[in-house]
């Protein structure tokens, strides 16, 4: 049997060798274009982020956590509505991207903290919006991802307010889950200060925070720590809209206690078939529902969502755009008056460009055991043959896999083993 898996895992090892010179998406989107044309849009956005900066200039930052919380000034090219359709990011196919039909990047340049200060001053004070929409993407998203889906989400809302987007580490890979959940603890504190500084602004008259997947975990621990330090949540936040939360229920149920009776107003979008929280699920080992995957309709969280004055709307019903189910989007009716009509239609908040391997590997695996992971990708090794993104990620994935191939697949056949060497190590 060790030699049956050993074998099939170094045929993995031989196709993503012979994988490695195919060309994936295009890297460094992020490096600016010259102009843009008639009828594009512009978004302009500041960026704080816990990431650390890249080597490529065009990536700006990476997956890798930053010693520090950075920030950086971007405006982002929206091809024309007539050639797009809203919910949707047009990524380049070859760089540099063309600004008729690809998002493409007008500018990007890193600040200091006050530098960012003054320049959201400057933003508020010019267009005359002092609404603060503060986004925190989910799971799997690489820098260039948050940016232009958030740019996307922008646009197509026509929401009239001041952008700031709040960037964590993550590795932009499914494998990546630990790596991930990890992050947002690293970045707690960061965002909590991010938080109180636009609370503390005079130019800011109002914050919502729109969080999506994994980057809930993020918001609700950020506010959970704020209310202690301080007594309450500040009171310019007004607004928080929990969308597919990957966030264990009890844990939440500790979070908004502990933010006290004058918390933000809370909104909160489930689906009881969202694949990709049934996976978190299993990663952690049924010990406790998502909160973004709960039956609002059934007992207790009827009864304790009524008590805890959450507007909530079930998904279920809704068709969504990704295989995952975890992308589904509509608005409650606060969220409708703050991001506009559009976004009560129903478009998506991904989780990154998933690519086919990716999902087989995520559906396979719960992306966490080390035998399921290993036979995700045993079953998608000829699919990256032909799908980009999972080519793209495909040698992550086997790094992530273990520090060796024969490693893995010792794990994959002694599962007794396999957690007193993750602990103990080699």
């Amino acid at each position: 049997m060790r030699v049956l898996v050993r074998s099939r895992n170094l045929g993995i090892l031989l196709v993503a060798v012979g994988l490695g010179a195919c060309a994936g998406a295009p890297k460094g989107v992020l490096a600016p274009v010259a102009a843009t044309v008639p009828g594009a849009s512009r978004v302009d956005m500041l960026v704080a982020t816990t990431r650390k900066t890249a080597a490529n200039p065009g990536e700006l930052y990476s997956g890798d956590r930053g010693p520090a919380l950075s920030y950086a000034d971007i405006t982002v090219s929206i091809p024309p509505d007539s050639v797009r359709q809203p919910g949707t990011v047009q990524w380049p196919k070859e760089l540099p991207g063309n600004p008729a039909t690809d998002f493409v990047t007008l500018k990007a340049e890193t600040l200091d903290r006050p530098e960012a200060a003054a320049r959201l001053r400057r933003n508020a004070a010019r267009t005359g919006k002092r609404h603060v929409l503060v986004f925190v993407h989910g799971f799997n998203n690489r820098f260039e991802d948050a940016v232009y889906r958030f740019a996307q989400i922008v646009h197509d809302t026509k929401a009239d307010v001041v952008p700031v987007l709040f960037t964590w580490p993550s590795r932009g890979s499914v494998l990546a889950y630990g790596y991930d959940r990890e992050s947002t603890n690293y970045s707690r504190n960061a965002l909590e200060g991010v938080l109180r500084r636009l609370s503390q602004n005079p130019e800011v008259a109002e914050v919502t925070v729109l969080a999506h997947s994994m980057g809930n975990w993020l918001v609700l621990e950020s506010l959970r720590q704020m209310a202690i330090r301080d007594g309450r949540v500040a009171p310019k936040i007004r607004d928080v809209v929990l969308a597919a939360p990957d966030v264990d229920v009890d844990l939440a149920r500790e979070a908004f206690r502990d933010m006290g009776p004058a918390r933000p107003r809370l909104s909160l979008f489930v689906s009881q078939d969202d694949n990709a929280l049934a996976v978190s699920r299993l990663v952690w080992g049924n010990s406790g529902a998502r909160l973004g995957a709960i039956d609002p309709s059934s007992e207790p969280y009827r009864t304790e969502l009524a008590r805890e004055n959450i507007a909530v709307l079930n998904l279920t019903a809704m068709k969504g755009d990704d295989a995952l189910n975890h992308g589904k989007f509509a608005g409650s009716p606060q969220l409708v008056a703050l991001l506009g009509n559009r976004l009560a239609q129903g478009q998506t908040i991904t989780d990154s460009r998933v690519g086919l391997g990716d999902r087989i590997v995520q559906m396979t695996a719960g992306a966490a055991a080390t035998v399921g992971t290993a036979a995700g990708l045993a079953v998608s090794a000829p699919v990256a043959v032909l799908d980009a993104q999972s080519r793209e990620t495909y040698g992550e994935h086997l790094r992530n896999l273990g520090q060796g191939i024969g490693d893995t697949a010792e794990g994959a056949v002694d599962l007794a083993t396999a957690p007193a060497r993750a602990l103990g190590g080699r």
